[in-house]
């Protein structure tokens, strides 16, 4: 049981900065193919790293403990164990349904501190386990919330919505345009929404792979509207991992001037924008 804590909690740490386009580690999911066309079994291999390279497989494995499949009737199912070696983990999912698939992974993590006999302790813990890390007694209990979500999409034969579905909860991107479906010169509408609210004037961003090969990010970065949308002219082929962060200067950690209770939230996902 204490092993599936750690490993839980080490998903949640990996995931907590990975809206700062600029840091120096990403994690990321990268799908074999965002399209598949076949009248055989579909399937699709998704690996996942944490890299100073974009898609470069240079640091260490993402941990995938929680992986979840929503199908294209909007079903979401555990995916597969993956399997984790040197420097990427990896899973392989089979894709029953003609439609898209949307392959998720999601937490929440706790940093706090608080003063006992005069003295800062710190702790870190998963959002379920944070109240038992504070002793009877203390003062000055501050924490930090940190929730987290990663996407990537793939489309079996035919492309469709039942998986797109916003939740509800936490930030989240609302594809408007379809996310299988992105050509380069095209426009593409993304709308994002915390809790279910649109967020305007929301900043994200898109970062191109193959960063080693350009010696520049070529980050595109872009802001919603009044209605949590924006609409953009999709840049040149390539995969890209988008980013964003709520609130977008969130401070660092719990002992920072702040409120004595705060949340913030991260999201990114791995798209692939296709030739005209």
């Amino acid at each position: 049981m204490q092993n599936k804590f750690f490993k839980q909690f080490a998903i949640t740490t990996i995931l907590a900065g990975m809206a700062c386009a600029a840091q120096a580690h990403k994690p990321w999911m990268l799908p074999s193919s965002t399209l598949i066309e076949t009248d055989r079994e579909a399937w699709v291999t998704i690996d996942g790293a944490v890299s100073e390279g974009l898609f470069d497989l240079d640091h260490l494995p993402l941990r995938m403990d929680g992986l979840t499949v929503t199908d294209p009737d909007g079903q979401t199912a555990p995916a597969p164990a993956a399997t984790m070696s040197k420097f990427r983990s990896s899973v392989d999912l089979k894709l029953p349904k003609n439609g898209t698939y949307r392959i998720t992974l999601a937490g929440a993590s706790v940093m706090g501190s608080y003063q006992l006999n005069g003295e800062t302790k710190r702790f870190r813990a998963s959002a379920q386990t944070a109240d038992k890390e504070i002793p009877a007694g203390v003062t000055d209990v501050r924490r930090t919330t940190t929730v987290q979500r990663q996407d990537t999409f793939v489309t079996a034969n035919k492309a469709s919505t039942g998986a797109l579905k916003p939740l509800g909860t936490g930030l989240e991107l609302v594809p408007v345009t379809h996310p299988n479906e992105l050509h380069t010169g095209e426009k593409a509408t993304f709308r994002f929404q915390l809790d279910g609210k649109p967020l305007a004037n929301f900043p994200f961003s898109l970062i191109p792979g193959g960063v080693k090969y350009r010696g520049t990010l070529n980050e595109v970065r872009l802001t919603t509207d009044a209605k949590g949308e924006a609409t953009f002219t999709l840049p040149a082929p390539n995969m890209y991992w988008l980013s964003a962060a709520y609130p977008a200067n969130a401070p660092r950690g719990p002992g920072e001037q702040g409120p004595a209770d705060t949340k913030r939230y991260s999201y990114s996902a791995t798209l692939e924008i296709l030739p005209e």
